[in-house]
């Protein structure tokens, strides 16, 4: 049975490897990829080089329109059209101002719930969220909350909630299901990824401090967990959860069950690059205050101080009800010490490259 799908994220790191899987298990699949028009090219370029390409059309448009940037024949025309929507696009800085953050995060997906709304037939609305919806949260946080009034660390998790919000308001009338993924990291078999951010800063500062022969700084708490998920996980739950009809009206936290504390994560990451453990006891709010600093932001590598209080944080994301639905399909978060060597091993070869720069 054929089918059209709405995409916005492409030709980003997770919607590009989605868009693939798509057209893999679907052979009478449309993909409609919903792209700023000044990454329309580069969308058309990247869909040209996938298996199916003839089967995915880019089409330039703006979430933060409320018309999503298209005129409105084309924009009935889609409604009329579209049986699934896959929602990625978000900015995920975690440095990012509260204007653009409330206006693509917020104002986006309430637009892109409008036109799930005005599809005539549409089965499903997957709407990829985060974990970081918690906050400043403690302890567990099952996938049945959202408002506990929590406070959060920047305008990336509290418009992301934000976000959230309105699709669970949305959920009496529009078929959805919500991901809340971890930290995405690279594809655990390949450790390819599209950009080193996230808990790739660790091994840039790892590698600094190697290659001016410095002891390498013990960075998190023993008792904070590092929620690192591989992307491949985060392509297996949302292509196998957006076919199930048990995960219409779930929130899936596509996280690992078993994740390393931050402290270990660092030592294991020390060990894996550099062959030493981490020495040099660290204060992270004196640490952070230091990186404020662009020199000494520079010389250990460009971590960003944002980054350095998930490296603290306290909290367990629950995914009970992720593993009940999607365990029986074989989708299961591999633990982060499996596959640590591809995760290093791709660092190492790309780390001077410019492409895989965070802010390219």
């Amino acid at each position: 049975m054929s089918s059209t799908t709405l995409l916005t994220g492409f030709p980003g790191f997770i919607g590009t490897r989605l868009v693939a899987r798509l057209l893999d298990d679907r052979p009478d699949a449309r993909i409609v990829a919903l792209v700023e028009p000044r990454m329309a090219d580069r969308a058309r370029e990247v869909a040209a080089g996938l298996p199916g390409a003839d089967r995915v059309q880019v089409e330039p448009g703006d979430i933060t329109d409320p018309r999503l940037g298209l005129t409105d024949a084309r924009y009935d025309e889609l409604a009329g059209e579209v049986t699934e929507v896959f929602h990625l696009a978000a900015v995920y800085d975690l440095a990012v101002g509260e204007t653009i953050a409330q206006k693509v995060n917020v104002e986006g997906t309430r637009h892109v719930i409008a036109f799930c709304e005005a599809c005539s037939g549409l089965t499903r609305h997957n709407y990829v969220s985060t974990c970081y919806v918690a906050g400043l949260r403690t302890g567990p946080v099952l996938e049945s909350e959202l408002d506990e009034g929590q406070e959060f660390k920047n305008f990336y998790e509290s418009t992301k909630f934000g976000a959230e919000v309105l699709v669970r308001a949305s959920m009496a009338t529009v078929p959805t299901t919500i991901y809340r993924p971890g930290i995405v990291v690279g594809d655990s078999r390949t450790g390819e990824t599209q950009k080193f951010d996230g808990p790739y800063f660790i091994l840039r500062a790892i590698s600094a401090f190697a290659r001016y022969g410095l002891p390498l700084m013990k960075m998190g708490r023993s008792d904070a967990t590092f929620n690192a998920v591989p992307v491949d996980f985060i392509i297996d739950a949302l292509a196998v959860g957006s076919q199930l009809p048990e995960t219409a009206g779930e929130t899936l936290q596509l996280v690992d069950p078993q994740p390393l504390s931050a402290a270990s994560l660092v030592e294991l990451l020390s060990k894996t690059y550099a062959g030493k453990t981490p020495a040099i006891p660290t204060w992270l709010p004196s640490l952070e205050v230091a990186l404020s600093i662009k020199p000494i932001r520079q010389l250990v590598g460009g971590v960003p101080p944002e980054s350095l209080r998930y490296l603290s944080h306290r909290v367990r994301y629950d995914g009970t009800r992720t593993q009940e639905l999607l365990g029986p399909h074989g989708v299961s978060c591999p633990p982060f010490a499996s596959y640590v060597g591809p995760f290093v091993d791709f660092f190492r070869v790309h780390e001077h490259d410019p492409a895989y720069a965070p802010n390219h």
